[in-house]
């Protein structure tokens, strides 16, 4: 096997380790729009695949991954942001156990926030990512995490605070 095949077979297997934990980042990120998280979960996977001989040395390859999914998340929203146009149909909600009405409420409420409080609001406490990880992750200071996580928290707060019946029926 040649060094080109050796690459592709160690790419195909860090992917296939990484893979879903990058599409639940990237489903939390487009506020539950499952085609949209593939998308995005395969378009950075192929920009990674192409600048493999590079990544492939980077010391924590999937948080590296990670950030440029928020990155390239975030990119898409400014592309698109002057072109969208909100719909009445909900997204699709990702298979996972828990009460379903639930799910659907966080995310349409996860989906609210602007794309950079989403962010994270995900790295964080999705993640579990520390100030310190997420404000490398976003290339924001700590103390604009710190804010923005409290800022989102409440907006957040704001949002469900009509939904106070799905949130307590468990």
């Amino acid at each position: 096997m040649g060094r080109r095949e050796e690459r592709a077979a160690e790419f195909h297997e860090f992917a296939h380790a990484a893979g879903p934990r990058l599409f639940r980042t990237a489903l939390l990120l487009t506020g539950g729009d499952w085609h949209e998280a593939e998308d995005l979960v395969q378009t950075v996977l192929a920009r990674v695949f192409a600048s493999w001989a590079r990544v492939r040395r980077v010391e924590h390859r999937e948080a590296y991954v990670r950030t440029a999914l928020v990155r390239a998340h975030l990119s898409v929203r400014r592309l698109r942001r002057s072109a969208e146009r909100p719909v009445a149909v909900l997204p699709e909600a990702a298979g996972r156990d828990g009460d379903p009405a639930l799910r659907v409420t966080l995310l349409q409420a996860l989906a609210r926030l602007s794309p950079k409080d989403r962010a994270v609001l995900v790295l964080r406490y999705w993640e579990d990512r520390s100030v310190q990880q997420t404000a490398r992750e976003l290339g924001l200071r700590e103390g604009t995490v710190r804010n923005r996580s409290m800022v989102a928290l409440g907006r957040l707060r704001e949002l469900l605070a009509d939904e106070r019946d799905v949130l307590t029926a468990r």
